[in-house]
């Protein structure tokens, strides 16, 4: 392989890096000890409309679970209250859907991009450009981490700023916005996207600066 081909693949590499470290963090946020561990911190706000620690967890499982299996709206629809009254109105359930159809876009993507970083992987190891690729890795950490502090940093300055930029990527006018008292603000306020966010931010930071600083591959 001539030297050009392997430094535009290297290059490559590194623009694919950012996305797998970052949804990687995403991925291992929507399980159920995320959950656990999130409505246990000290200071998580009580829920003034009287759920405790056990009614969040039965009902945000589900709730999570539905981002990730392939079942409709039907499936969150149908979860009830000992009342008889289902958790979640008509617009909960929309967006609950909006965020469903998000949540599986970027997870395809984030395999494909898993996918080709090993197949590149794969090609470097069997063609003799493997420095290359690690190099790839090594700047595509850099990346990720320079790239998220400079988030960080708007989202300190900022926090709502930056949450109402993140939907409005997403999701259309103001669907997302809620009520306190429905369900899906009881189940997930602002102090757990703000947790969420530190604990993706901070992850793949370290992930990217783990790679920057500990990969070595040889100088070309």
């Amino acid at each position: 392989m001539s030297q050009k081909l392997a430094l535009l693949l290297s290059w490559f590499v590194t623009t694919l890096v950012p996305l797998a470290l970052l949804m990687l963090g995403v991925r291992l946020l929507m399980t159920p000890l995320y959950l656990e561990a999130e409505y246990r911190m000290p200071g998580f706000p009580e829920d003034s409309y009287g759920f405790t620690l056990q009614d969040r967890l039965k009902w945000s499982k589900p709730s999570v679970e539905y981002l990730l299996n392939g079942e409709g709206v039907e499936f969150l629809a149908a979860l009830q209250f000992d009342t008889g009254e289902p958790i979640y109105n008509e617009r909960e359930l929309s967006h609950m859907l909006d965020v469903k159809k998000v949540v599986q876009v970027l997870l395809l993507v984030w395999y494909v991009d898993l996918a080709l970083l090993a197949l590149l992987g794969l090609w470097a190891w069997r063609a003799n450009w493997l420095d290359d690729y690690l190099w790839g890795w090594k700047r595509g950490g850099f990346l990720t981490a320079g790239l998220l502090i400079a988030l960080a940093a708007f989202a300190a300055v900022s926090f709502w700023q930056f949450f109402t930029w993140f939907h409005s990527l997403f999701f259309a006018g103001d669907s997302w916005l809620f009520e306190f008292s429905d369900t899906l603000i009881r189940l997930f306020p602002i102090r757990f996207w703000q947790d969420a966010i530190a604990y993706i931010g901070g992850f793949s930071i370290l992930l990217g600066l783990l790679l920057g600083f500990g990969l070595k591959p040889k100088l070309k």
